[in-house]
């Protein structure tokens, strides 16, 4: 009986093992509804426009993260040597909800308000090489 059991364990956890080992899709895939939209977003900002720009963002992403269901993550890095480089982590629930994001008002007066401070902008979607990993809130946060 004990046998059966540990067999049965393994077998389950080999099941599952190999569900989790699958790779992500290759190339470019149409979004599937209910599947997350990952989103790097690659700014340059103005250098000599930088606080005013920091202020914005930090205005919009408080105000989706606080009024937004769909918006899981928003978190924006600069780089340490040259800080007008901004990468922004975006992660939706799906593509819907980022189609909801951007016509929000507090995501427009963002866009509008920082249209010349951007020099350049990328956005980049990523496929999450861990996609059930989840993330962990700190104190204060949200």
């Amino acid at each position: 009986m004990m046998k059966k059991g540990l067999f049965m364990l393994l077998s389950g956890l080999l099941a599952f093992s190999a569900a989790k080992a699958q790779e992500p899709p290759k190339g470019p895939e149409a979004p599937v509804a209910g599947q997350q939209l990952v989103r790097l977003s690659k700014i340059t900002v103005d250098p000599a426009r930088l606080a005013g720009y920091n202020a914005f963002l930090q205005e919009e992403i408080e105000a989706s993260l606080r009024l937004e269901p769909g918006v899981l993550a928003l978190y924006a890095v600069a780089a340490k040597e040259a800080p007008g480089q901004v990468t922004i982590l975006e992660i939706y629930v799906d593509r819907a909800a980022y189609e909801s994001h951007i016509t929000t008002p507090h995501f427009r007066k963002y866009k509008e308000g920082t249209l010349d401070m951007v020099l350049s902008l990328e956005l980049v979607d990523v496929v999450p090489l861990m996609p059930g990993l989840e993330l962990r809130q700190t104190v204060g946060t949200r």
